[in-house]
């Protein structure tokens, strides 16, 4: 059996972090791609919004195919797979 014996809460980790930074959002159908200006308890709100089709080699410094979507964008988490800071743009 495991146990858990202390939960430390860490303050301004994940999402909050990324607030002001451009971020890759991988959902499970679509990614984004845009400056993270929002974080609620069940969406994100992306700004100057992307939406990335095929993202060619990470080791690259720009996105194959990045479309623009919207001025703001809205995402729910429920979808998200995984983000970060993203190494491209």
């Amino acid at each position: 059996m495991k146990t858990l014996k202390e939960v430390v809460e860490v303050p301004n980790e994940g999402l909050v972090a990324l607030l002001n930074e451009n971020v890759l959002i991988l959902c499970m159908n679509y990614f984004y791609y845009g400056k993270l200006v929002g974080v609620h308890d069940t969406y994100i709100k992306i700004e100057k919004c992307h939406q990335i089709f095929e993202t060619g080699a990470f080791n690259e410094t720009t996105f194959k195919d990045k479309q623009f979507l919207a001025e703001e964008w809205y995402v729910q988490l429920s979808a998200v797979e995984s983000f970060g800071k993203s190494p491209k743009n």
